[in-house]
C-alpha cells in the first residue's frame, strides 16, 4: 500500500481510517473468527484451537463442530461447538437481512434473516477437512499427510480403479468405479459416475458429480475434480477432496438450507468443503505451484461470483464475505520471499517471489468494486482475523515435557518416529503435562483426566513451573528465544467454556511454531527441527506479532481496536444492541 500498489485499501484508509487490529489467543483462523462473530473471548465461545482432546482417552477431536446419533434408527446430526450468540443472530431478531459467505465456524448453518453459505468446518463426504486421491503406477508411493494413495495398473491404455467415497456405517469405505484412458492427443479421459471429462496435462478439470451407495436404497451424492499432473514415466491422477454436492448435501450447509443450491444454479458448481485450496497436494508433492496457484484462481473466481451476485441485489443489513486465499498462499508460498528457508534445501524457484503481493494486488481490485457499489451511507469494513510470518523451526513441546520430567515414556520407549502420534507410548502415572495442538498444554489433572495424577493443590505449582522454565526457551542452533511467552488460561480467557481451554498457551517469537509432531500428540526427538515442509509461512506466534490490519469507511478509534470490537461495531451501525456476552466496545466514533 506504501508503494501505491493497493490504491481501494489506501483510498479506504485516506476516506475513512486504517488500524493494525489485536487478533486472539492463540491467532488462529477459527479462534479469531469466533471472537469476531460473537464479540466474545474463546471462554465463552469455546473455540481454541483446531483440536481439542478428549480428556478420557487424550486423544485429539475436530474442536469445530461433531456429529451426534441417539440410536440406529434416528439419522445422525451435526452439533457447532461454537457457542455465544453471532452478530446475524441477533440482527435476525431485531428484523435486520444479513448475508454470509463462507464464514469460519458456521457449520452446521446459523439461524439467520437473509442467507448464510457455511465457510470453515464444513467437512469433505469422508468427514475431515479434505482428503484427496493420488493413483501411480508407480509402486512404493508412501501416503503423504490427510491423502490416499492408490497404487494402479496401466492396461494398454487404460485404467481401471475405484474412488472413494464417504465411510459406510457399519465400516469400510463406499466406492465407486473409475476408468482413466489415454487418448493419442495426450489428452486423458476420466470416467466416474456416469460423467466423463477429457484432461489435458497441467490442467484442473470440470467438477464431476458423483453417487456412493450406503446400503440398501441408501445413497449419498458429491462432486469432485481431477488434475493431469506431467509425468516422464508411468501414469499418475490427482483427485481433489470428494466435496458435498451444493443442491444436495448429507447435511445442511446452508440457510435456508437450498440456498447452497441456489448459489450453485446461479453461479455453477463450487467448492463446499471448509478449506478449499487444495493445499494438501502441494504439500505432498503431488501438484505443483503451478497447480495450486490455478486452483487458487478457480476458487477466486468462484467467490468472487458469490459476492458479486449478493452484492447486485444488496438493499440494507449485512453482507459478509471471506476471502481466505491469502491465508493460504503466505502459509505455502513464504518461503519464496527467504531464498535461506529451510522449506528451499531442495532449491529456490525465484519466478513465485511476487505470488503473494500480485494476490494482493487482486484482492485490491475487489475492494474497489465493493467501495464502488457502497452509499455514503453504507459502512465499508475491510479487515483480516490475523497477519502472517516466517516458520522456520519447529519446537517439541511434548519432547520438551519430557526431558523437564513433565511427561514420562514407557518403559523401553524412546521419543521421535517410533513412539508415533496420539501419545502411544505415554506412561500416564507418571505424566503431570502434555501438549496437543498448536501451542496448547493440559495438565493431567486427576478427576479430569482418565489417568490424571496432579491434584487439584498441585495444579497451580506444576503450571507455574512450566510457564516459568518455558519461556524465553533459547534455541543452540540461533541463540536466540523460541518461546516469546506462555499465558495460563486464566490471564487470557474467561467463561463457562474455560474448562475445555488448555492449561497454558505457548507463545511462539517470529520464525518458531510447535513441530508437526506436537499437534496430534507426538513426543520429538530433541527439542526443535528445521521446517522444511512447504507450508513455510505461519501466525500461531505471540499475537502481537501478527494483528489484522483494520479499514473502515468513516473514522474510527483507531488507538487499539481488537477483534472482539467488531460485532458491536456492526451492530452500532446498524442500530441494534450489541449482546448480553459481548465483551469489546463499538468503534464508531
Amino acid at each position: 500500500m506504501t508503494s501505491g500498489a493497493l490504491p481501494a485499501l489506501a483510498r479506504l484508509r485516506d476516506n475513512g481510517g486504517y488500524a493494525r487490529l489485536a487478533t486472539t489467543f492463540p491467532a488462529q483462523t477459527p479462534v479469531a473468527w469466533s471472537t469476531f462473530a460473537t464479540g466474545a473471548n474463546p471462554g465463552v465461545h469455546g473455540i481454541f484451537d483446531f483440536l481439542r482432546r478428549d480428556p478420557k482417552t487424550y486423544l485429539p477431536d475436530l474442536a469445530l463442530n461433531r456429529y451426534e446419533q441417539k440410536n440406529a434408527f434416528v439419522p445422525p446430526k451435526v452439533v457447532n461447538l461454537r457457542r455465544g450468540t453471532p452478530i446475524w443472530e441477533l440482527l435476525a431478531k431485531a428484523g435486520v437481512p444479513a448475508t454470509v459467505i463462507r464464514c469460519p465456524c458456521t457449520y452446521p448453518p446459523d439461524e439467520v434473516k437473509g442467507r448464510l453459505l457455511g465457510g470453515m468446518g464444513v467437512p469433505d463426504l469422508r468427514g475431515g477437512l479434505g482428503t484427496p486421491t493420488f493413483f501411480t503406477t508407480r509402486s512404493g508411493v508412501p501416503q503423504g499427510e490427510s491423502e490416499r494413495v492408490t497404487t494402479v495398473v496401466l492396461e494398454g491404455n487404460r485404467v481401471r480403479t475405484q474412488l472413494v467415497g464417504p465411510r459406510l456405517p457399519r465400516g469400510g469405505d463406499a466406492v465407486t468405479d473409475l476408468v482413466a484412458e489415454r487418448n493419442p492427443d495426450g489428452r486423458v479421459t476420466v470416467r466416474v459416475g456416469g460423467q466423463s471429462a477429457d484432461l489435458s496435462p497441467g490442467v484442473w478439470g470440470p467438477w464431476l458429480k458423483v453417487k456412493f451407495k450406503l446400503g440398501l436404497l441408501q445413497s449419498v451424492a458429491g462432486q469432485v475434480r481431477f488434475f493431469l499432473p506431467e509425468t516422464a514415466e508411468g501414469f499418475a491422477l490427482y483427485a481433489s477432496p470428494v466435496n458435498f454436492t451444493a443442491d444436495a448435501p448429507p447435511f445442511p450447509i446452508s440457510a435456508p438450507w437450498d440456498y447452497a443450491g441456489e448459489l450453485e444454479h446461479r453461479i455453477g458448481s463450487y467448492y463446499t468443503t471448509g478449506m478449499v485450496e487444495d493445499h494438501t497436494g502441494l504439500m505432498n508433492g503431488r501438484i505443483d505451484e503451478a497447480a495450486f496457484l490455478a486452483q487458487c484462481d478457480i476458487v477466486m473466481k468462484e467467490r468472487e461470483a458469490m459476492l458479486d451476485l449478493e452484492l447486485a441485489r444488496f438493499d440494507h443489513g449485512l453482507l459478509y464475505c471471506l476471502f481466505d486465499t491469502p491465508d493460504r498462499l503466505q502459509h505455502l508460498f513464504w518461503r519464496f520471499l527467504e531464498p535461506d528457508h529451510p522449506a528451499n534445501a531442495a532449491g529456490f524457484d525465484p519466478r513465485y517471489r511476487n505470488a503473494i503481493a500480485d494476490h494482493y494486488r487482486h484482492l485490491d481490485g475487489i475492494v474497489e468494486r465493493v467501495a464502488g457499489a457502497a452509499n455514503p451511507e453504507t459502512l465499508v469494513i475491510v479487515l483480516s482475523d490475523h497477519g502472517s510470518t516466517s516458520f522456520r523451526r519447529g519446537v517439541h513441546l511434548n519432547g520438551w515435557l519430557l526431558q523437564q520430567g513433565f511427561l514420562a515414556l514407557k518403559d523401553g520407549a524412546r521419543p521421535g518416529h517410533e513412539t508415533g502420534e496420539f501419545f502411544r507410548e505415554v506412561d500416564w502415572s507418571r505424566t503431570k503435562a502434555y501438549a496437543l495442538g498448536l501451542g496448547g498444554i493440559y495438565l493431567n489433572r486427576r478427576g479430569r483426566e482418565a489417568q490424571g495424577i496432579v491434584s487439584p493443590e498441585n495444579a497451580e505449582v506444576v503450571a507455574a513451573s512450566i510457564k516459568n522454565s518455558l519461556r524465553g526457551l533459547p534455541d543452540p542452533k540461533s541463540g536466540r528465544p523460541a518461546v516469546r511467552d506462555v499465558k495460563l488460561k486464566e490471564e487470557i480467557y474467561h467463561g463457562p467454556a474455560m474448562t475445555e481451554a488448555p492449561d497454558l498457551l505457548a507463545l511462539f517469537e517470529r520464525g518458531y511454531r510447535a513441530s508437526w509432531t506436537t499437534g496430534l500428540g507426538g513426543i520429538g526427538d530433541g527439542l526443535f527441527e528445521d521446517n522444511t515442509r512447504r507450508w513455510s509461512g505461519d501466525h500461531i506466534v505471540d499475537p502481537e506479532l501478527v494483528p489484522g490490519v483494520l479499514f473502515l469507511s468513516r473514522p474510527f478509534s483507531t488507538t487499539a481496536p481488537r477483534m472482539i470490537d467488531l460485532a458491536p461495531t456492526i451492530l452500532d451501525a446498524l442500530g441494534v444492541p450489541a449482546g448480553p456476552d459481548m465483551e469489546g466496545a463499538s468503534l464508531l466514533a
